[in-house]
């Protein structure tokens, strides 16, 4: 997450240490993470030579990065702390085409409300890489920025899939927010019955009710700012990857074994490098602004512990059997949607991954390894050996299924009456039943703010630094 020693620190001492039998001062720290062989960027002694073989690399994949998020990704992916100004400094050494183009400023401003930590979730689905089979999802919390899920499959309007997104998320964590927050559309019905029937199960007094907002179109503005940042930052590297092998003829979705084995290879190594993608942005902090009085810091960590920036917490404990209950009536594992590939397409793509060695596979070499196994299976296929009439016969069925699949989709499940539509800048959560902070919620908030001792030029987590706030003057900052 970035965060100094005496940040470090403080987070031990108040969350991981019994101090009352064991102590930890600044020097004794420093000595442990010296001994652990973390260092900051100054004693690993980076130059603009040094670091130029790692940004090459980076940027076949990320070609867009700026210094911020170079910076970041040298940080999680490399193990390199470098320092901002020596990025920059390589930056107008070796691309200043490109310093130029990042110099334009194409920011829409849009107004948010959210009361705090687990207020809402909010979902979304992300199409623009439909064209080569591939589905994408998002659920993140508003308030801190943090992205629960990130997914990617070849199916994203299934509401049973679209659900156990979200139940995954929320069995591992034991508890889910107070309202969940999405797009009109069918593929979100499994989410709005499934929060609805899981808020009721533990307050009686919601019966009958919807816990789920309906956005008209562009209001759910925290997932589609996600996806404008993962346009930018994550997909155009991939996209060039993904293309090559589209222009190279190498994958024609019309060919059935070409989308079977791309699936197989494809999704499972893309999720790999979003989970990556995602982790970083969740440990990254924000860039200050100063029209968001909002808690300044990495996402997860204000996710984690709220009350540490002056935050409330609005989590629901939910009970096991309670996800059970939902998952097994409104997302039923055993559903043919939760299938990357046919099983026995899979045993049979595994053989063939293994005959070539069972490479790791990366940006260089996906797209030979895919070239590999489509040989091999195109030879059984071609053959069409009695031995192997189980994978052939799977594959047919696959595409029967496919095909039914589009002329009849499946028939959405009904919402619980009440459903209604929601736009503009009214709040939108779910604290006290959608009216929001009441005096005992704000005097919770204000004792928060007597207790934290906040860092001079810090007000509720909101940071300012002479080169981000444009020249304000003190009088200014004091009334914000």
């Amino acid at each position: 997450m970035r965060k100094n020693d005496k940040e470090i620190l403080r987070i031990l001492l108040d969350d991981h240490i019994d101090t009352d039998r064991y102590g930890l001062g600044i020097n004794s720290f420093c000595k442990i993470r010296w001994n652990l062989g973390v260092e900051w960027s100054r004693r690993q002694n980076h130059t603009v030579e040094s670091i130029h073989e790692d940004v090459q690399a980076i940027r076949r994949l990320y070609p867009l990065a700026g210094a911020r998020e170079m910076k970041s990704i040298l940080f999680h992916d490399r193990d390199m702390d470098v320092e901002r100004s020596l990025i920059i400094r390589y930056f107008h050494a070796y691309e200043s085409d490109m310093v130029k183009e990042r110099k334009a400023r194409r920011l829409k401003r849009r107004r948010f409300w959210a009361a705090g930590v687990n207020d809402l979730v909010a979902v979304d689905q992300h199409d623009k890489w439909k064209r080569f089979g591939l589905a994408l999802h998002i659920g993140e919390d508003p308030f801190c920025g943090v992205t629960h899920w990130l997914r990617v499959w070849h199916n994203n309007n299934n509401p049973k899939l679209v659900l156990s997104y979200y139940l995954d998320w929320a069995e591992v964590s034991g508890y889910i927010p107070l309202i969940t927050q999405s797009d009109l559309g069918s593929e979100n019905y499994g989410i709005a019955n499934a929060q609805s029937i899981l808020r009721q199960w533990h307050d009686p007094r919601l019966e009958g009710t919807v816990q789920h907002r309906w956005m008209r179109s562009k209001k759910n503005v925290k997932p589609e700012i996600a996806w404008s940042q993962f346009r930018r930052r994550f997909a155009p590297g991939f996209e060039t990857i993904i293309q090559e092998g589209v222009t190279a003829g190498w994958y024609d979705m019309t060919r059935p074994l070409d989308v079977l084995v791309f699936r197989w290879l494809f999704i499972p190594w893309l999720q790999t490098e979003i989970n990556a993608y995602v982790e970083r942005v969740n440990n990254t902090r924000k860039r200050a602004d100063r029209n968001k009085v909002l808690p300044h810091g990495p996402p997860n960590d204000i996710f984690a512990s709220p009350e540490r920036y002056g935050c409330l917490d609005f989590k629901v404990k939910v009970e096991p059997e309670a996800f059970e209950y939902v998952r097994e009536k409104f997302a039923p594992p055993s559903d043919p949607v939760f299938e990357l590939v046919p099983p026995i397409f899979a045993e049979y793509a595994g053989q063939a991954y293994a005959k070539i060695g069972s490479p790791e596979l990366n940006s260089v070499n996906i797209w030979p390894v895919y070239c590999e196994i489509v040989l091999s299976l195109q030879d059984i296929t071609t053959n069409r050996a009695g031995s192997c009439q189980d994978y052939i016969n799977s594959v047919d069925e696959w595409q029967v299924a496919e095909s039914l699949q589009e002329i009849e989709p499946e028939t959405p499940y009904p919402l619980i009456d009440g459903r209604a539509l929601f736009g503009g800048d009214e709040y939108l959560g779910g604290v006290n039943e959608g009216w929001g902070l009441d005096t005992e919620l704000e005097q919770r908030l204000d004792a928060m703010e007597d207790d934290n001792e906040f860092e001079p030029g810090e007000v509720h987590g909101l940071v300012f630094s002479e080169d981000e706030d444009n020249g304000a003057n003190p009088e200014e900052k004091d009334n914000w």
